[in-house]
């Protein structure tokens, strides 16, 4: 629409060298557990070595190892969409730096430019080749988010190019053969309000990827490199193989999902987004050419995020598994784009909000093929990880920023309802931080934490209730909103009802009150109640199909008010239904 780039497919191609591998499936197993024991171990130790409560509490990153031909090998379980991104982020710094025969032993590439990293330049992307005699063996990789690194604001959502969202380092060496760049590690810190926490955090990424590094060399060297590699075609062809033996049960067919994105952060608009599937004999194919043009707001979503959100929105479909995702999973998946719009924009279009581009079409995906499968695919959910943004100056005059998510109501399914509140699924390592923490390291109490009444969606299965989450400001402080599904509320399926909408309200120590969604740099005086609102998840199937011991039960939790259950489920009150 509007350019005349050409059509991108992105896929993972099978069928390599090793392709049909007859590798011992015992010794593959065997393999295929350590190098996901050592993925797992990047990710603890990066965790027990952060400065930052969004890396040690909320685990905002993703850790994990690849081979020498860049495929995932292993992931730690944190943050899936940054899963699918670090395959771009090697791939790009290979390139910048001119090729595997430019790397070392001991070198570390950082890389905060977006387009390369797929996202925001606060996900900073730490790369280290990994050799064994000299000869070069996989890669670890380690995408965090850093809470400032010089952008306009410490969070903005009214960014107009990438030039505002950050400082850029593109794929530099921030270690040559095991020594530390002095001058671009001074750069980096000299670009952040919070030098002290981006260095701590920084270093706490290279610490783990070493540690990732050490259980790659282990596994090769207890087999040898010939047999491990070997080994991982086999578990490259079983990925493959358990994710169309899932595929192949969606009929053949184009399956189209529509959806919105509230705004861009510059209009008020709504911004409608469309995904067209067409699926084939357990191939899939996702089609984003036909999407909008590139927004002046920063909601665009490069490459690598959208592949990435394509690729997460088809995993959690696949599931039923041990496993975590290898490259194989990936094969029978094709995405389609054009440069120049929405899902795949061109420099020096602003990304900043990239997440609620992404995170919108995962869901989108979803609801294209909720007829489809409908025993796989849930209701509508709050849509977002409710993010925001605080910063500010203590009484000793230093300066201090923090951020937290919240977790929002998921949607009902075929198998029943849904009850506990979670991560959108793009962010479903991130965890809540502990209420007890946020008093502790920051300038609020929390006044209010607990599920909110009638906030799901009723339907057969009801829908996940959202949360109201209320803070009073002790001091004086600024934040940053970038809400999303406050417009558009999670939908039911097949009968159910929607859930509740996301929303903010902030309450001055006079009284008066704002709503908002998108803001940047909003003051807060102190005594200000923040009220953080997070959706409910909509219902599944028709509430009169709802079992009115169910009701009732849910009435007695507190889950729907008498009232509410009355006219949503009058059958449960009807003469001889059970109380």
């Amino acid at each position: 629409m509007g350019n005349a780039h050409e059509i991108v497919r992105t896929r993972v191609e099978g069928g390599g060298a090793g392709a049909g591998s007859d590798a011992d499936p015992i010794t593959t197993e065997v393999i295929r557990r350590g190098l996901e024991a050592a993925a797992d171990q990047m990710r603890l130790a990066l965790r027990r070595t952060a400065f930052s409560i969004l890396i040690y509490e909320m685990t905002d990153f993703a850790a994990a190892l690849y081979d020498r031909n860049v495929r995932l090998l292993a992931q730690g379980q944190a943050v899936p969409l940054f899963m699918g991104t670090l395959s771009f982020a090697i791939e790009a710094s290979l390139e910048t730096i001119g090729g595997e025969e430019n790397l070392e032993p001991g070198d570390v590439i950082i890389n905060t430019y977006g387009y390369e990293i797929g996202s925001h330049p606060q996900d900073v992307t730490v790369i280290a080749p990994g050799f064994i005699d000299d000869t070069l063996v996989g890669y670890a990789a380690i995408k965090a988010h850093h809470l400032d690194v010089g952008a306009k604001e410490m969070y903005s959502t009214d960014t107009t190019d990438v030039f505002q969202e950050g400082m850029i380092l593109p794929s530099l060496k921030l270690y040559r053969r095991g020594e530390l760049q002095e001058e671009i590690y001074r750069t980096a810190l000299a670009n952040s309000r919070l030098p002290k926490l981006l260095g701590g955090d920084l270093n706490a990424q290279v610490g783990a990827l070493r540690t990732g590094l050490s259980g790659l060399y282990r596994v090769i060297e207890r087999y040898g490199l010939a047999r491990f590699e070997d080994a991982v075609e086999r578990m490259f062809d079983h990925g493959e193989a358990l994710a169309r033996q899932v595929l192949e049960t969606i009929p053949d067919g184009t399956y189209v999902g529509h959806g919105a994105i509230d705004s861009d952060g510059i209009s008020d608009e709504l911004v409608e987004i469309e995904a067209r599937l067409e699926v084939s004999g357990g191939n899939v194919v996702v089609d984003m050419t036909d999407t909008l043009p590139q927004r002046p707001g920063s909601i665009n979503c490069p490459l690598p995020s959208t592949v990435s959100a394509v690729r997460c929105a088809v995993m959690a479909l696949v599931g039923g598994s041990d496993q975590s995702a290898n490259e194989g999973y990936f094969r029978p998946i094709e995405v389609r784009t054009r440069p120049g719009t929405l899902y795949h924009p061109l420099p020096p279009a602003p990304i900043f909000m990239y997440w609620w581009g992404a995170q919108a079409l995962v869901d989108v995906i979803h609801r294209a093929l909720a007829d489809a499968m409908p025993e796989a695919v849930p209701a509508g959910n709050g849509g977002d990880l409710l993010f925001v943004q605080f910063w500010g100056t203590g009484e000793d005059g230093s300066f201090w920023g923090d951020g937290m998510d919240h977790t929002v109501g998921h949607g009902a399914d075929f198998g029943g309802d849904a009850t506990a509140p979670f991560m959108h699924i793009a962010g479903s390592g991130i965890r809540n931080t502990p209420q007890e923490i946020w008093e502790i390291r920051r300038p609020f109490v929390v006044e209010k934490f607990e599920f909110a009444p009638d906030s799901s969606g009723s339907g057969r299965f009801r829908g996940g209730p959202g949360i109201d989450y209320w803070y009073r400001a002790v001091e004086d402080c600024y934040l940053t909103l970038p809400f999303e599904r406050v417009k558009t509320a999670p939908w039911g399926l097949h009968g159910g009802a929607d859930g509740r909408a996301n929303g903010f309200r902030i309450v001055y120590p006079d009284g008066s009150a704002e709503e908002h969604d998108k803001v940047t740099g909003l003051f807060v005086p102190k005594g200000s109640v923040l009220q953080v609102r997070a959706g409910g998840g909509g219902g599944y199937g028709s509430p009169s199909e709802r079992d009115p011991d169910a009701v009732h039960d849910d009435v007695r939790e507190g889950y729907i008010s008498e009232e509410a259950a009355r006219a949503s489920y009058p059958h449960a009150f009807e003469e001889g239904s059970t109380t």
